[in-house]
């Protein structure tokens, strides 16, 4: 039964013409798929339906063959040859009685048109910010002519595929809407540009066409960055920010406000706080009789409660925690709020649109999975004979594994050798900014120890001997990895696992941190010696700090804080065995006095257990399997699928021969 405090975010919403069932909103968010995956695209707007968001947007969708950031896969309304991929996600939606809301976009400057071949197009002549080292031209009066109309065009061909919101976006940096209004990309000197009058005067004619296009039947939402975090040379919530709601209160019929760009919209946990936009957007209500949606990595209900009693906002906007919880909003409703899988702002959904791949989730491992192999995230097919499973690491993939297994109706033991659970999720939970981490073991636990059907075990370290003894059909490894130590010559070699046991150098050494694994363990070993006073080189062969977390975007901020905490900083060079220095370019050497060298390289598995019981697989159990990082040291995202993929696949029979997905055509 849902709690009397929550009434209020199950209050219906009217968006001009379409009212919303209740205040849970996901905000327009990528997926890594877009126009390539329709049908896989379709299938998780629908889960988020289906879990009670009141309304479910698409990824920013292209209105135009001059708007295409190909590699990146987006939406496409380019023509209506497009129209019925959209009308599949519409109808979808729709099933489960949530609106259906698009993003337009054209991406102006942002747009490099390696698949069309176009030339870009732009307020100003100006390079392209993205893909490739090309030039966008300034459009003259025809070609903004020709916008005008590519938008409303595009804006009824949403109306034909069934959207009932069709969103005006002008945020993130990445749309030619936004680059007409900022003083950064707009130097015309005609009644385009100038003046914020004039700058945004292309924004509202837009605006008011596609209103008087599609409104009486759409709602038209406008998506605007109100802060850049830039100061004086961008929009500020004081500044031009604020005076684009004031003078434009009553022209949309929604309000959906944030921050750009999008590494400021999409912070991740280690930078920033839930709710770590208020301070920007709060001023918007005050200004409109509109209804607002803003975003804020929301997951607690008291503060959506809050926010709305408070005038912030009149909808909860998510994007990230509709992504780890699709039911989020039955799990409020139905009092079942301890059931909520926490969004613990990793990104990793994030980094699969940064690398066209399709959309994954480290608290949710059926994202990404809904129709290429049937999964849903509440429900998983009982097994037809309960079996008896001993689980051995309680990390996050044997904790997944337990799960999904106990909700098939095994019986399941989950033994740790530890005295707390959580393995890998645990050490890096209390390393600087990872706390929310810990949200990957809290709520699996939590599942588990409300399961009958489950016995967990703490400090119960076993040997092959004693598995075998254990008698059970069914052992699962999950011992999970190691930080390798690498063949160094140095006085004192420490691994991130050392010093995330409390191992560290001492205060006045002289430390060297060597990443080449160029995700975020580097970075974050460096600034917790440099928060204890050590003197810390950080050492890549790669051309920047953490190099792959520009998929998450967090490099820019990572190295940022290494440099403030006074971090000596050597790119381009490799570590030799006796810790000479070479260039990976020249081959040209140097030597760097070092106390306790850090290697930050690879993961062994420590899969010695599993090699022991495999030897003498014919003791009695059915199944001796490995799975996580015992198998292959991977993301945390990684090892909480491959204990999901486990259980579910349990029982199947698969032929390696056969793709064990459905693929699109």
């Amino acid at each position: 039964m849902r709690d009397p405090r929550y009434d209020v975010l199950f209050e219906p919403v009217r968006i001009g013409p379409v009212i919303a069932k209740n205040r849970f909103y996901q905000v327009p968010h990528c997926c890594g798929m877009g126009h390539a995956y329709p049908k896989s695209i379709a299938a998780i707007r629908a889960m988020k339906a289906e879990g009670g968001w009141a309304v479910v947007c698409t990824e920013e969708t292209e209105i135009h063959h001059t708007s295409d950031i190909s590699p990146a896969l987006e939406g496409r309304l380019w023509d209506d040859s497009d129209i019925p991929a959209f009308i599949k996600k519409t109808d979808a939606i729709h099933q489960h009685g949530a609106l259906a809301g698009v993003e337009l976009c054209h991406n102006g400057l942002h747009a490099p048109n390696m698949y069309s071949r176009e030339v870009p197009l732009a307020p100003s002549d100006t390079m392209v910010d993205w893909g490739a080292p090309i030039n966008a031209r300034a459009m003259d009066k025809t070609d903004i002519a020709n916008m005008r109309r590519w938008y409303v065009n595009a804006a009824k061909r949403a109306q034909q595929a069934g959207f009932d919101i069709v969103y005006v976006y002008a945020g993130h940096d990445m749309t030619l809407l936004q680059h007409f209004i900022s003083k950064r990309h707009n130097q015309r000197t005609d009644e385009y540009g100038g003046s914020l009058t004039n700058r945004l005067r292309l924004f509202r004619e837009v605006l008011a066409e596609t209103k008087e296009a599609i409104g009486d039947t759409c709602a038209i939402a406008v998506r605007l960055c109100v802060d850049e975090l830039l100061g004086k040379d961008g929009l500020t919530a004081q500044g031009e920010g604020y005076d684009i709601v004031a003078g434009m209160a009553e022209e949309p019929d929604l309000w959906d406000v944030n921050i750009s760009g999008w590494e400021n919209d999409s912070q991740t946990s280690r930078f920033s706080q839930e709710g770590y936009q208020e301070q920007y957007i709060s001023f918007v209500k005050s200004l409109t009789s509109r209804p607002v949606v803003g975003v804020g990595r929301y997951t607690s209900p008291d503060t959506m409660v809050r926010l709305v009693k408070s005038g912030v906002m009149d909808l909860i906007g998510a994007a990230r925690p509709s992504i780890a919880d699709p039911f989020l909003p039955n799990k409020i409703s139905e009092g079942r709020e301890e059931d909520i899988r926490e969004c613990i702002g990793c990104n990793i959904c994030v980094a699969s649109d940064n690398t066209s791949t399709p959309i994954r989730c480290t608290q949710n491992p059926t994202m990404g999975e809904e129709w290429r192999k049937d999964w849903h995230p509440e429900i998983i097919p009982p097994i037809k004979t309960r079996e008896q499973f001993l689980i051995i690491g309680g990390g996050p993939s044997g904790l997944e594994a337990a799960r999904a297994l106990a909700a098939r109706g095994c019986d399941v033991t989950l033994a740790e050798a530890c005295e707390h659970w959580g393995g890998r999720v645990t050490s890096e939970a209390a390393l600087p900014g990872l706390a929310a981490w810990g949200r990957v073991r809290d709520w699996r636990v939590g599942q588990l120890e409300k399961m009958s059907n489950v016995e967990m075990f703490l400090a119960s370290k076993m040997v092959a001997d004693d598995a075998f003894s254990f008698e059970a059909e069914n052992i699962v490894v999950a011992t999970g990895s190691k930080w390798q130590r690498g063949g160094f010559n140095a006085s004192t070699i420490l691994t991130p696992d050392d010093i995330m046991a409390g191992n560290l150098p001492g205060l006045a050494e002289k430390i060297i941190v060597y990443d080449v694994e160029s995700f975020y363990m580097g970075g974050l070993i460096a600034e917790k010696c440099a928060l204890e006073g050590a003197n810390v080189t950080y050492v890549t062969p790669v051309a920047m700090v953490s190099a792959w977390t520009v998929n998450t975007l967090e490099q820019h901020r990572i190295q940022k804080r290494l440099l403030e905490l006074g971090v000596n900083i050597i790119c381009h060079q490799e570590v030799k065995p006796d810790l000479t220095l070479s260039c990976v370019f020249t081959g040209v050497t140097q030597k760097l006095e070092c106390d306790t060298f850090i290697p930050v390289i690879m993961r062994q598995p420590l899969d010695s257990l599993w090699q022991e019981l495999n030897q003498h697989a014919d003791a009695g159990s059915k199944t001796i399997a490995r799975i996580g990082d015992c198998l292959a040291p991977t993301t945390i995202a990684g090892a909480v699928y491959a204990g999901h993929k486990f259980a579910r696949e349990f029982g199947k029979i698969i032929d390696p021969d056969i793709s064990p997905f459905k693929r699109e055509h």
